[in-house]
């Protein structure tokens, strides 16, 4: 199931995130190696999440590899330990879809909200460049616990995407 596009004013929050550089086919490592630093960054300063663990893509060049962050929002932010970095995710006017099902369907949920956006003559808050699209904020929001809704067809995943001013 797919919500309509949305249009949301988000404040500037703090966030903590770990940076990776990676091709496509290897968009399991920042799940499988940034979320754990970044969860237990968190329960060893003892910081409060807001909202739900996400990936923050930087920079995509389809044919060869993307910027993304494992991060979370947070109330206030701690310090910078090791791999964990701080962040401040930009306040401004972003579109906001939910899908709820399997995240192998995301690459076509996030090709439809592109294409809206085109149509609607709403510009992201990005630059291209030889190297890639960079996006001043572009998240992937994964709303459900895999240890709650291990049923990955039932995962609802709300995409947040920064506009141009």
């Amino acid at each position: 199931m797919l919500s309509l596009p949305e249009i949301i004013e988000r404040p500037a929050q703090a966030y903590a995130f770990v940076r990776f550089t990676v091709p496509m086919d290897q968009m399991q490592r920042p799940a499988n190696e940034g979320f754990p630093q970044v969860f237990d960054y968190v329960a060893k300063h003892g910081l409060k999440p807001i909202g739900a663990a996400f990936y923050n893509y930087r920079r995509i060049d389809m044919a060869d590899t993307l910027d993304v962050e494992a991060g979370i929002a947070l109330e206030h932010a701690g310090p910078e330990e090791g791999n964990v970095k701080i962040g401040t995710l930009p306040a401004g006017r972003f579109v906001t879809l939910t899908w709820n099902g399997h995240p192998d369907h995301l690459m076509t949920v996030t090709g439809m909200l592109i294409g809206w956006l085109k149509l609607a003559e709403m510009p992201l808050d990005m630059v291209e460049a030889a190297d890639g699209d960079h996006f001043a904020c572009r998240l992937e929001l994964y709303e459900s616990d895999p240890a709650e809704v291990p049923n990955l067809d039932e995962w609802v995943t709300t995409l947040a995407f920064k506009l141009a001013d």
